[in-house]
C-alpha cells in the first residue's frame, strides 16, 4: 500500500520502511519485539541543520479516497526544530502503520497561525493535529470550531481544552498525583513541598494539597523559591517549621532538583523521600547526581520511545525532540478512528472519548469529556547511574 503523506512543507526520505508497530485488527494495541523498560535518554537537543520547507500550495485537489488531516506546527522560526521533529514523527507513523487512507498536509504556524488554520479548513481537512503553543490553539479553535473540525493539540495547557479541542500534552498534575499516591502506599503520610514562584508552582501546590487529602495524608509545609541559591536555602530552612515530614515534593525540573536537594538534606531532613514530577524524565543529569539518589518521580514509560528514537535517528540523522512522540501517537489515534470513518464525512468526535482509550509510544491514554488527556504513568526511582521502574504503568484503563 502507498502511504499518502502530503507534507507540502518538507521533503521526507521514505526509504527503509521498517515497521515500528504491529497493529492488532481489533484492539489497535501496539507491540514491539523485545520491548523493555529502559533508562530515559534525557533531554533531546535541538536538531541542527534543519532546512526550511517549501510553502504549502493553496487549494488541494478533490480526493474521494483519503481522509484529509491537517498538521499545524512551526516549520520556520525559533520553534522550527521541535515543529519539524513533530512533522517527521507523523510521517514515520503514517509509514509504519501503512495508513493508505490518510492524506496529511502540513501548515507552518510560524508564518501566521490564523492563515494556517484558514488554509487547513479551506483545503477540506476534517481534523487538525496541533498547534504546539496554547495561544495558537485558541486562535486555531476560533477558526476550526465554526467549521466543526476538532483539534488534537500538542499543548499541556488544560485551560484551552474543551469544546472540540483535545490536548495530547502530558499534564503535570497527573504525575504529582501518581507519585504522591505511590508514596502513601509505602506508608508515608506527612508531606511537604518546595515549589517555584509562578503559575507552575501554584498549580503544583494545589494539586499536592488535593491529592494528599484524597489519600488520607497531611501536608506539613509548602515553601516557594525564586530559583536562586539564596532563595532555595531560605525556603528549605522553613520546610519543617510545622513538624517533620516523610516525603517532600520538589516540583521543578531536574537541574533545579539537583541544585535544591542538598539544601533539603542540610536544612530540613536527611531522611525524607524526595518526590519529583514528569519534568525529571527529560533530565540527563539526574541519574548521576548523588543528592537525588533514591528519589521517586512519575512519568510516561520510555520503553517504546527508546526504540522509536533509534529509528528516528536512523532515518533523519539526528535525535528527535522528546515531545515528538505526541506527533506519532496522534497518527496512531487517527488510524484507529479511521477504520470506522467514512471518507468525506466529519471526524467522529465521539470516538475520542472511548473509555478504553488508545495506546502509543507514551503508553495508554484517553480523553476525558473536557478534552484533557489522562495517561497511565509509571513511578521510577533514581539509582546510581540509572532510573529504575518501581511501579509500572497500568497497561489499560
Amino acid at each position: 500500500m502507498t502511504v499518502m503523506a502530503d507534507k507540502a512543507h518538507q521533503g521526507q526520505d521514505q526509504t527503509r520502511r521498517r515497521g515500528l508497530l504491529k497493529w492488532a485488527s481489533a484492539s489497535a494495541f501496539v507491540f514491539l519485539a523485545g520491548c523493555a523498560t529502559v533508562i530515559p535518554g534525557g533531554p533531546q537537543s535541538a536538531p541542527s541543520g534543519t532546512s526550511t520547507p517549501a510553502p504549502v500550495s493553496a487549494g488541494l485537489p478533490e480526493d474521494q479516497k483519503h481522509h484529509r488531516i491537517a498538521l499545524l506546527v512551526p516549520l520556520s522560526g525559533k520553534n522550527s526544530g521541535v515543529g519539524q521533529s513533530l512533522a517527521n514523527a507523523t510521517t514515520m507513523a503514517l509509514l509504519d502503520t501503512k495508513a493508505a487512507n490518510i492524506r496529511m498536509t502540513s501548515y507552518d504556524t510560524a508564518k501566521g497561525v490564523r492563515t494556517a488554520a484558514q488554509n487547513a479548513i479551506r483545503d477540506g481537512n476534517k481534523l487538525i493535529i496541533g498547534p504546539l503553543l496554547s495561544d495558537n490553539v485558541v486562535a486555531t479553535a476560533n477558526i476550526a470550531r465554526p467549521a466543526g473540525v476538532p483539534i488534537l493539540s500538542f499543548t499541556n495547557d488544560t485551560g484551552v481544552a474543551g469544546n472540540n479541542v483535545y490536548i495530547l500534552g502530558h499534564i503535570p498534575s497527573q504525575s504529582i498525583n501518581r507519585v504522591v499516591k505511590y508514596a502513601r502506599s509505602k506508608g508515608m503520610s506527612r508531606f511537604a513541598a518546595l515549589v517555584p514562584n509562578g503559575v507552575y508552582g501554584q498549580r503544583a501546590s494545589s494539586t499536592l494539597l488535593r491529592q494528599v487529602k484524597d489519600v488520607g495524608g497531611t501536608v506539613v509545609s509548602i515553601q516557594t523559591f525564586n530559583r536562586d541559591s539564596k532563595s532555595i536555602e531560605a525556603a528549605t530552612k522553613k520546610l519543617n517549621q510545622n513538624g517533620e515530614f516523610e516525603a517532600v515534593l520538589l516540583a521543578d525540573n531536574g537541574d533545579m532538583a539537583i541544585k535544591a536537594a542538598p539544601y533539603i538534606r542540610n536544612n530540613a531532613s536527611k531522611t525524607a523521600k524526595i518526590l519529583g514530577t514528569d519534568l525529571w524524565n527529560t533530565s540527563s543529569n539526574l541519574a548521576g547526581a548523588p543528592s537525588v539518589r533514591g528519589a521517586w518521580f512519575a512519568s510516561v514509560s520510555d520503553g517504546l520511545y527508546k526504540q522509536y528514537a533509534n529509528k528516528y535517528r536512523d532515518r533523519y540523522g539526528r535525535a528527535p525532540f522528546r515531545l515528538s512522540s505526541l506527533g506519532y501517537d496522534s497518527v496512531l489515534l487517527t488510524v484507529k478512528v479511521a477504520r470506522n470513518w467514512k471518507v468525506g464525512s466529519p471526524f467522529p468526535i465521539n470516538q475520542l472519548t472511548d473509555p478504553g482509550g488508545f495506546i502509543g509510544l507514551d503508553g495508554v491514554f484517553r480523553f476525558k469529556s473536557n478534552g484533557i488527556s489522562e495517561r497511565a504513568l509509571e513511578v521510577q526511582e533514581i539509582r546510581r547511574g540509572s532510573f529504575t521502574v518501581v511501579d509500572p504503568a497500568p497497561r489499560a484503563f
